[in-house]
Formats: C-alpha cells, structure tokens, sequence
C-alpha cells in the first residue's frame, strides 16, 4: 500500500507472504505484483505521448496504422475512441474459444457490438487494439516501447514477463484447471495467450510506480514537474463517455457515485483504475491524493475487494482532511 500527497509519500507498507499454500517469501514495499488492468493506464499514457510527439492524432481514424481496418465497420475507430471505451469492441471473449488463434489477429478482425461513438464498453479487445497501435507506431515491440518509456521516467521497475529468477519473488495469483497455480506468469489468459504482452493486460509493477502513474497526471493538474504534456494529462482525466457505473477519460476510470471502490469520502472528480487480481488506483485532484493498494486477491478467489478498497479509500482521505484542520487551526494560521 502507497499513499501520496502533494507528490509526497505519506504511507507505504507491505503486508503479508507471496503465497499462502506452499512454500513463500514475504512481501515488501518494492514487491512487484501483476497490475492487470493497471496496464490499461500505462499503455494509454504511452498512446498519449506519442499524439504530443505527433506520431497521429485523437480523433484521425486509425486505418494508417491498422491498414486491416480499411472498408470494415472499424474504420472510422481512433484512438480517443479505444482509450475511452466506445470504439464498439466487444468486452473480451472466453479464452477457451482462442487457444488456437492469434489472439491479437482475432482483437483486431472480431466484428464490433456497437458502432463506434454509441456505446461505452469496458473492452480487453479494445486494449489489445491499443497494444498493436502503439507497437505499429513505433514499429517496435509492445515490451520494448513500454519498458524503454517507463524507465525514461522513472518506473523502471514495471515491465512485462518478469525473468525466471524473480518469479519466486512475485505473488501469486490463481490456481485453476488450465495452467495450474500461476506465478510470476500473467495471471489474464488472453494476455498469456498473446505471449503475456498485450495492451490490456500484462505488467508487473511495484507500489511507487503505480503512484508515480497517478503523479504524472497530479502534476500536470497542479503545476508540478510532469513528463506528459500537461493540456493532454488534463484531457484524459476529464470525462469522455458517461455511464452509471464509472464514467470514462482516456484510460482512466472517473468516479460516478458512492458505491465506487474509492469510496464516498474521494471528490466526484476522483480517477483511478483497477485491476481484476486485486490492485487499485484511486487518484482524488481536490485534495492532491493518491492511494495506491496492491493485492493478489484472487489467489484466495474471484471475490469483490470493495469491502478492503473503499475502507482504505476513506481512511486516506480522513487523515489528510483531519491534518488539513489541525493546521487550519494551528496558533498564527489565519483562515
């Protein structure tokens, strides 16, 4: 767990072991774990700072680049669409139907559940999308642009496929019927099935790079140093696409109501994302808060992690609260 404020580290602790059914080693605060869908935010950030080099635009169609798009329903896809979650890509696909195809081929040719613009759905599909777009553009691999991206600005310690040595090191995420008890591989089938590099799915990352996620785009927000353009960083974290349950940036997830894993307490104009293996990001601009919580959830079972998420949520925004009226209140501190 990480909490920042103001850019600030204003809590950080690990807890537990890597694995609680067999032999393990504990966790600590430069643990990596599998981000999940946390990797949906970095390889959106990256798409983002190809647009302020000028490689494409927001809103050209992205058939230059997906040349497979051209005089299919998917031409008229761009990337504000993909990052915002109304491109029309159908949410995912059971991976048991994709053991014998190329997963990404398959993303990108699958016909699309709603036009683009119409409809918002959470998609993988989209975000394998968004891997072969940002690896097209480079004309690189999708590990080599992320990896030598991060580590310019400074969270080296995120990548994919960790190496064999350091698997021991990572928590463990589930034991099923098909792989066994996975460790230190991606813990998303169709991110396994593309070789554990994907743009849904697929990193590993410790705490301090996950909030230093969150920063980049705090920054740009209060006049901090910032690596991305910060006019883009504003436009990702406002909303693009509403809906009940979580309204969408670029990337990001905005809060919609109180029943949000970040809780009641954040501010309406709160962003964050989560993972499915149990990490989270919630990020408040009001208040300049940051809160970071990764866990391997489902190495116990796929259960709803609201009842940690929000707990820790609230208890963030309570003491950073609680010290802004203890200094408000401070002897020779005019209101």
């Amino acid at each position: 767990m990480r909490i920042e404020h103001g850019g600030r580290v204003r809590y950080e602790r690990a807890f537990g072991r890597t694995r609680d059914d067999g032999p393990s080693l504990p966790c600590f605060v430069d643990t990596r774990f599998d981000l999940a869908s946390i990797t949906k935010v970095f390889v959106a950030t990256i798409a983002l700072e190809q647009v302020r080099r000028g490689d494409r635009g927001l809103d050209a169609p992205l058939t230059g680049i997906i040349p497979e798009w051209r005089g299919t329903d998917h031409a008229e896809i761009t990337l504000r669409r993909i990052l915002a979650h109304d491109a029309g890509f159908k949410s995912g696909a059971d991976y048991r139907t994709l053991l014998d195809k190329d997963v990404e081929a398959f993303a990108l040719a699958e016909p699309l559940a709603a036009a683009p613009g119409e409809q918002m759905i959470y998609s993988d599909l989209g975000f394998i999308a968004l891997g072969a777009v940002v690896a097209r553009t480079a004309r690189r691999s999708l590990a080599t642009v992320v990896g030598e991206q991060l580590n310019a600005w400074g969270a080296g310690s995120t990548a994919y496929l960790p190496r064999a040595g350091e698997r021991a090191t990572i928590p463990a995420t589930e034991t099923d019927a098909w792989r066994g008890s996975v460790q230190g591989d991606v813990h998303d089938e169709k991110a396994y099935l593309i070789g554990g590099v994907a743009g849904h799915a697929g990193l590993f990352g410790t705490a301090r790079d996950v909030a230093l996620l969150g920063e980049w785009y705090l920054a740009a927000l209060h006049a901090r140093p910032t690596p991305l353009d910060p006019e883009i960083a504003r436009e990702a974290v406002r909303e693009h696409v509403w809906d009940p349950v979580l309204r969408r940036g670029l990337g990001w997830a905005l809060k919609a109501n109180d029943d949000n894993s970040c809780g009641a307490l954040m501010s309406a104009q709160t962003f964050g994302h989560t993972g499915f293996t149990g990490t989270s990001i919630w990020v408040d601009p009001v208040r300049d808060l940051n809160v970071v919580l990764l866990t391997n959830n489902v190495h116990h079972g796929r259960t709803d992690l609201r009842d940690i998420r929000i707990p820790v949520a609230d208890a963030a925004v309570r003491a950073i609260d609680a010290e802004a009226i203890r200094a408000a209140d401070a002897p020779g501190v005019r209101a």
